[in-house]
């Protein structure tokens, strides 16, 4: 069985070995336990929160990194204080370590039994209107291959879907997640730029002349979950520091009918740019300043680690895994 044991006398040996016998020892000898390492490194952002999702230390991590610089003989990440940034190298070797833990999470269903012997129920909860092709290329491809897998999926608000995966009532969520739960795997499904909009009833609707200060005094329709520590906190963060003085006049935890109250001229609402592209492009909607948007929100896939899964639980599970690890986030829309 492979060890994380390999320290500096393996690339010392490896300094003496002509390139080709390098690689082949490389091929050879090269730890996967550093690798899946260096993957979740790369996805969580954060040696720390590697650490804790890894359930090491935060010592151990780092040594595991150092060892696989070490063992193939360059610099993966720059160090800048809290966060770090990928080298060119980094970026294809997370690139290759995100392939190979792919093909490896795929062992299990392919040796389990065919795609056609899969039977039984996936119970999944998600936020409203999660807009993506690619979710939705998912689960058909997915339906295509395993037919018999019968799938549930019911809409809720993103507390509730962390409160229930933690509870292990359902399979997967599909949910805004700002703070990991201790429990709760997590990988970030897509990634949403948040702006300001306002219906053709508004009074600011087809200004071109605006800018942020306008805003300040404008009322809103917030999503619940727009409040200090909610899901959406961000938002209410930048309102704070912008100054902004309107009042609520309208929520809901559904994105349908914050963006229904916006284009009825309520307020003005802050909504994923993506989501109301085609109410922009038909007029239906204006979009506000700042040109840049307000925020970055992440939504994520979750599953809560210590829940046993059925057969065919596992096998959604590892594919859609696979998926996320094989596809860039800029091509998750």
């Amino acid at each position: 069985m492979a060890n994380n044991s390999f320290g500096s006398g393996v690339f010392e040996d490896i300094q003496h070995l002509p390139r080709l016998e390098a690689r082949r020892f490389l091929n050879d000898r090269l730890d996967w336990n550093l690798l899946r390492t260096y993957l979740v490194i790369g996805q969580e952002g954060s040696v720390s929160r590697a650490a804790a999702r890894l359930h090491l230390t935060q010592p151990a991590v780092s040594q595991a990194l150092k060892r696989l610089e070490e063992q193939l003989d360059c610099a993966l990440i720059i160090r800048r204080g809290p966060r770090f940034a990928m080298t060119e190298a980094g970026e294809e070797v997370f690139r290759i370590a995100a392939d190979i833990y792919g093909n490896v999470s795929r062992l299990g269903a392919a040796l389990e039994a065919p795609a056609e012997t899969v039977v039984g129920k996936v119970r999944m909860l998600t936020i409203s209107r999660v807009q993506s092709r690619f979710y939705d290329d998912f689960l058909a491809d997915f339906h295509q291959r395993y037919p018999r897998v019968e799938l549930e999926i019911d809409v809720m608000r993103s507390s509730d879907i962390i409160s229930s995966i933690l509870q292990k009532t359902a399979t997967l969520g599909v949910a805004l997640c700002r703070i990991p739960q201790p429990k709760l795997e997590q990988r970030v499904l897509m990634r949403q730029r948040y702006a300001f909009f306002c219906g053709r009833r508004h009074n600011l609707f087809g200004r071109e002349d605006l800018n942020l200060g306008d805003l300040q005094s404008e009322n809103f329709v917030s999503f619940t979950s727009d409040q200090i520590g909610g899901s959406l906190s961000p938002l209410t963060v930048f309102r704070d520091q912008q100054g902004f003085t309107g009042h609520i006049v309208a929520s809901s935890p559904s994105l349908e009918e914050i963006r229904r109250l916006v284009c009825a001229g309520y307020g003005i609402g802050c909504l994923p740019e993506h989501v109301v592209a085609n109410d922009v492009d038909s007029g239906e909607m204006w979009r506000l300043p700042p040109g840049e948007g307000v925020t970055d929100v992440d939504v994520h896939l979750l599953w809560n680690r210590e829940q046993k899964m059925t057969q065919a639980e596992s096998v959604m599970l590892e594919s859609f895994q696979h998926l996320l690890a094989t596809t860039d986030l800029a091509d998750r829309f």
